[in-house]
């Protein structure tokens, strides 16, 4: 009976232990293979900031800028004060151009017609707008223009990106 029972409950006999080591070998080939393969992550930093713009008979405020990155691709929605709506909005009718300085000398535009719906009197929103950039790209707000209901609305900036430039 002895050398029946422990027969059985040897892991060696029927290739339990070894099975179970190869199993963990391979789980964790595969788990450093997908960390290999994996894109690096990328985050622009800040990743909110505020600006003060002046929309010439429109008024003036302040924006909020909020930046994501995805490599090469980034985002940039804009809430800002400075515009308010005459009337209500419908969801992805505003049009929106936000050009940055780009690294101190050059520009780049982020567009797109992403809002919400807006009611009357209501600040107006913006975003994503759509971009790219580079790695080490230093951008930082310069204008907004907005068309809301065929009206064209720029605002400059009147301040520096606070807390300073995105850097992607």
């Amino acid at each position: 009976m002895r050398h029946g029972s422990s027969r059985f409950v040897r892991h060696g006999r029927f290739g339990v232990g070894r099975l179970g080591a190869g199993s963990a070998l391979g789980v964790g080939l595969v788990a450093v293979g997908a960390m290999v393969m994996a894109p690096a992550a990328t985050a622009v930093t800040p990743d909110t900031a505020t600006i003060s713009f002046d929309c010439g008979s429109y008024g003036s405020g302040t924006a909020t800028l909020k930046a994501t990155q995805d490599g090469t691709a980034a985002t940039i929605s804009v809430s800002t004060s400075a515009i308010t709506a005459p009337i209500d909005i419908a969801a992805n009718s505003v049009q929106s151009t936000l050009t940055l300085t780009k690294n101190g000398s050059d520009t780049a535009t982020f567009t797109g017609n992403a809002n919400p719906a807006i009611p009357a009197g209501g600040e107006v929103s913006t975003g994503p707008l759509n971009g790219t950039v580079a790695t080490g790209d230093s951008l930082e707000g310069k204008s907004l223009q907005v068309v809301v209901l065929g009206i064209s609305v720029t605002c400059n900036a009147t301040s520096a990106q606070a807390p300073g430039p995105f850097v992607f």
